[in-house]
C-alpha cells in the first residue's frame, strides 16, 4: 500500500483512576485519516481491574468494543501491535476501568502510537 500524502507519527498516553469512567485516549482529527499501530494497556494500580476498550465510528455514530471485560492483575498488560486500525475523521478510542476488588481504586495506563495522514482540502469545503 502506497500513500503519497504528508503524515506525522505521534504517541498519546493517559490514565484512568475512576471506576467505570471512560477516558478518551485518541480522537482522529477532521483533516486526517489515521493508522493506529500500537495500543498498550497496563495496570499500574494496587488492585485487579477489568478493562474495556471502545472504538467510536463517527460515520456510523456507533460504538464497538475492541476489548471487553479483560481482567488485568497488578502489573499485567495487553499490547496490540503487528497490524493497524484505520480511523476516520471523528473516530475515537476510549478505555474504561472497572476495579474488581471491593472498594479498590483502579489505575490503568493506556497509550497508543498513530500515524496521521493529512487529507487534501476540497474546493468549497472549509
Amino acid at each position: 500500500m502506497t500513500i503519497a500524502r504528508d503524515s506525522r507519527t505521534k504517541s498519546y498516553i493517559d490514565d484512568a483512576t475512576v471506576d467505570g469512567t471512560a477516558v478518551t485516549l485518541y480522537t482522529c482529527p477532521s483533516n486526517c485519516k489515521t493508522h493506529m499501530s500500537l495500543l498498550y494497556i497496563g495496570n499500574s494500580g494496587t488492585a485487579a481491574s477489568d478493562i474495556q476498550i471502545s472504538w467510536y465510528r463517527a460515520e456510523d455514530t456507533e460504538t464497538h468494543q475492541i476489548i471487553a471485560g479483560k481482567n488485568l492483575v497488578v502489573g499485567d498488560y495487553v499490547q496490540w501491535s503487528g497490524a493497524f486500525i484505520v480511523l476516520e475523521p471523528g473516530d475515537n478510542i476510549t478505555f474504561t476501568p472497572s476495579a474488581t476488588g471491593g472498594g479498590a481504586t483502579p489505575h490503568i495506563d493506556c497509550f497508543c502510537t498513530v500515524e496521521e495522514f493529512f487529507l487534501p482540502q476540497q474546493a468549497g469545503r472549509v
